[in-house]
């Protein structure tokens, strides 16, 4: 469903009309979304509705998908939307009694829909920049027929003057052909006058016209842009930079400001007609929307902020340069509630209660000449204290979101007053120990991942469909590992199993919705860890161990006992892959095959490695020292797979001591431990040790636990 995901985010942008034209009633939005990843599995570009042999083929495809709609339909939490789905897939099965084929044509059209790649994509700017271009050029014209009307007025003038002088020359001869030629010459130049100036009258409205569509597109593109930027949170990609943007605000301020003076022109001309009025009050709403709308949260806050903690965000606004010089402009920030956010989306005013003590919470709007951009940035900002709002039932403070609120008054150059203005943040949630924060991550994966664009401040669907999950949690995980490697079918669907508690590894779960309460409040059957603590425990160990393990695919990841068994039922013994511990928290396995008392095989788990144990031996080197471990999975060995990750072996150097080892730990003594060894070799690490002493009497064994060294001594 890799197109409808690119699609989503701009289908709030789209008007009615093209919205109804892209899904009619024969094929609503409600199944292009439902059915996404099965419409775009299927080959309709080879459907040809003029061929009546292929009425069969559609038959069947509207079959399934009637089918399919009504399985989302059983399993669809929300009633409304289940009676709705129910509603919708009769109206299809009604189709399938239409006996012509054209009446299907619209089957072939399913996969299309506005263009987009991960919100408005970069061809939008092409357009908006046509359509900027355009306007100049409709202000150019407007402001050559102002000019053609001076100059048709001067002539005009100086032609009622010459004839006035004629007339009086010839008063008795008014058929003088000097004066009738003037006079023609008189009506010519009033007749082209009254021409251009209607002609001037309707291009100022055209440009009006052209304007508000221009600076709808480019509020659109805005929001698109901060809606990127909230769907990176969870690593999906984000272009951010604002320059093309600056660029087109600039622009239509500057033409904003030229069609005020042409209209102010226009009105000294004709007078102050009603539609004159109409016009002003257009441009005067266009440039407060403009102004209002140019200032945006360009870096923003930590969206997990602990409290007595220092963070830092900055403000950016794009019309910085047409500020009208002398005063600075002060920002102030203020952290506010999600219902404090949804008033002021109601009522456009700043909320007076306080709801946190901010530190240094102001900051002054600085131009930057060598970037053009001008900002404010917050370098230590920190949150002293925070009031909590009553929560509901089980709702953790983790589970509250707050925002900060960044607002001003802004004068610009050619304006007479200031414009308050006011930008909002990303939701942050608010802790008071670091034991919360992942919880609290939880609630901005959440959100980041489920939200609505334009939606009321902070609402969220309390229940995804998995597919959807799916997409967030390998958006997520390649962009936390700094990975190109994402999760596989194997991985999401062994996610799902433990998620549902649905030990089937053939059962189909991309249409079960899985809920907030099953992400990060129910704790997992027989854990004590809830299912994002456990998935972000397994982040946070590949992220800073095993990274290049996982991008080179030598970590199979996520999958269940079920799964592996049958996978390695009939490799041979010693053969063995690296899957993430579903027992514990930020842990990797090697599950192997094994002899078992009978001489037959059998599937063994080796205890989980944690960050604590890799750090004092990498995974490579474990592997290595695992005797009974020889071909990774399907049937490569190890040694030759996993050697760039061993450790060099280096010798001791005690000309007394015969000594070889693996890997050393940092000591500060030979490990020959002998009264009469004076030397005192550092060694960087190992792991385990074998070696003879002076007489080769004894062996001894040194074994490196955390700080602690361990001798043995065994009689040979």
């Amino acid at each position: 469903m890799a197109l409808w995901a690119q699609m989503t985010p701009q289908l709030q942008y789209l008007p009615t009309q093209t919205l109804n034209e892209l899904y009619p009633d024969t094929f609503p939005l409600d199944v292009r979304h439902y059915l996404a990843s099965w419409i775009e599995e299927q080959r309709w570009e080879n459907f040809d509705v003029d061929n009546m042999e292929q009425k069969p083929q559609a038959r069947r495809l509207l079959d399934q998908m009637v089918h399919l709609l009504q399985e989302v339909a059983q399993h669809n939490p929300n009633v409304v939307e289940r009676v709705k789905l129910q509603h919708i897939s009769r109206n299809l099965v009604c189709i399938t009694n239409i006996p012509n084929l054209h009446d299907f044509c619209w089957l072939k059209q399913i996969p299309q829909g506005p263009p987009a790649t991960n919100g408005t994509p970069q061809p939008a700017r092409e357009d908006g920049k046509t359509d900027v271009d355009n306007l100049v050029l409709k202000v150019l014209e407007i402001q050559n027929c102002r000019q053609t009307l001076h100059q048709l007025q001067e002539d005009l003038n100086w032609e009622k003057q010459e004839i006035e002088s004629i007339q009086g020359q010839n008063e008795l001869d008014p058929q003088h052909s000097d004066q009738v030629a003037r006079q023609t010459r008189i009506q010519q130049l009033e007749y082209n006058y009254s021409v251009c100036a209607k002609k001037r009258v309707q291009l100022l409205h055209e440009a009006v016209c052209a304007l508000e569509q221009c600076q709808s597109c480019l509020i659109l593109r805005i929001k698109s842009w901060r809606w990127e930027q909230h769907r990176a949170t969870i690593g999906v990609h984000f272009d951010d930079n604002l320059g093309p943007l600056q660029t087109w605000c600039e622009q239509l301020l500057g033409v904003n400001g030229n069609l005020r003076q042409e209209l102010m022109l226009v009105k000294r001309d004709h007078g102050g007609a009603e539609q004159f009025h109409t016009l002003q009050e257009s441009l005067t709403h266009l440039l407060q929307t403009l102004i209002q709308s140019s200032l945006v949260v360009d870096k923003q806050p930590p969206q997990v902020i602990k409290t007595q903690s220092k963070f830092s965000t900055t403000v950016r606004y794009l019309l910085g340069e047409k500020m009208a010089p002398g005063k600075p402009v002060l920002l102030k920030a203020q952290i506010i509630t999600e219902a404090q956010a949804r008033n002021l989306g109601q009522q456009g005013v700043v909320p007076n209660e306080n709801v946190g003590e901010l530190i240094n919470s102001t900051a002054i709007l600085e131009h930057n000449t060598s970037s053009k951009s001008t900002c404010a940035t917050f370098r230590n900002m920190s949150i002293r204290k925070i009031k909590r709002a009553d929560r509901k039932g089980s709702e953790s403070v983790t589970e509250e979101k707050f925002a900060l609120l960044f607002t001003t008054e802004i004068t610009i150059t050619g304006c007479e007053s200031p414009y308050s203005i006011q930008a909002i943040s990303l939701p942050v949630v608010v802790i008071v120990h670091g034991s919360q924060e992942i919880n609290a991550m939880a609630t901005i994966i959440w959100d980041c991942a489920f939200s609505e664009p334009n939606r009321i401040p902070f609402i969220v669907p309390e229940r995804v469909p998995w597919k959807q999950m799916c997409e967030a949690l390998s958006s997520k995980f390649m962009s936390e590992v700094q990975t190109q490697r994402c999760l596989d079918g194997y991985n999401l669907h062994f996610l799902a199993q433990k998620i549902f508690d649905q030990p089937d590894i053939s059962e189909d779960f991309s249409n079960m919705p899985v809920s907030w309460a099953q992400f990060n409040k129910e704790v997992l059957p027989g854990r004590n860890f809830t299912f994002w603590q456990w998935f972000e425990g397994v982040m946070d160990l590949t992220k800073k161990c095993l990274r290049d393990y996982w991008s080179e695919g030598l970590i199979f990841g996520f999958i269940g006992k079920q799964h592996l068994h049958v996978i390695l039922q009939n490799k041979p013994n010693g053969t063995f892959l690296l899957r993430f511990s579903d027992s514990e928290i930020g842990g990797i396995t090697i599950a192997y095959v094994g002899p078992n008392d009978i001489g037959g095989r059998k599937i063994q788990n080796i205890q989980p490695f944690t960050k604590k144990d890799l750090d004092s031996a990498g995974l490579g080197d474990r592997i290595r020292d695992i005797n009974c471990i020889t071909h990774v999975h399907p049937d490569l060995p190890k040694n030759d797979v996993f050697k760039k990750f061993f450790t060099d072996i280096t010798d001791c150097f005690c000309n007394s001591c015969v000594f070889n080892y693996s890997h050393a730990v940092p000591a500060t003594f030979c490990p020959c431990a002998s009264d009469v060894c004076t030397q005192k070799t550092i060694y960087l690490k190992f792991k385990l040790i074998w070696f003879k002493t002076h007489d080769f009497s004894v062996t001894n064994m040194i074994i490196r636990t955390k700080n602690i060294v361990f001798f043995s001594r065994y009689e040979l």
